[in-house]
């Protein structure tokens, strides 16, 4: 884990982006009988990447470019969640999903170093295809 990788995880432990989520809340369909007619309980949950305070440069370009399928033309990034009965619930959830699309946004990939076949490995699999050939020979009859 670099640098940023661990400021981001603090930033996220410590709640910095809560005050610049906005929250709306709407009825949500599904299970839940008269609840569902009477109680707001699907919560969306929006944030504004281009106009975070929270985030540098870079870090708001390296956001747009990995969620660009989560953000509208403007930049801001809406999640949802309908799956609970409760709409607090649903505010922890929806946040919880957004704490874990951040950590993976900026969790660096990484790079796989090429390696060679073993000896051993090399030999095996030409053995197989020596054996599998022989075999293919035996098969056709010749008078």
């Amino acid at each position: 884990m670099d640098y940023k990788e661990r400021n981001i995880e603090e930033r996220i432990k410590r709640g910095d982006f809560l005050g610049e989520l906005q929250f709306l809340t709407s009825r949500s369909g599904g299970a839940g009988g008269q609840n569902v007619n009477k109680v707001e309980t699907k919560v969306q949950l929006k944030f504004d990447i281009p106009n975070s305070g929270l985030l540098s440069v870079e870090e708001k370009a390296m956001l747009l470019e990995k969620l660009r399928t989560k953000t509208d033309q403007e930049g801001v990034l809406q999640l949802q969640s309908q799956e609970k009965r409760s709409q607090i619930q649903n505010k922890e959830l929806v946040i919880r999903k957004f704490e874990d699309l951040l950590r993976k946004a900026f969790f660096k990939k990484r790079v796989r170093k090429a390696t060679k076949p073993k000896k051993g490995a090399i030999e095996k699999r030409l053995k197989a295809k020596k054996n599998q050939a022989e075999k293919k020979a035996n098969r056709s009859w010749k008078a």
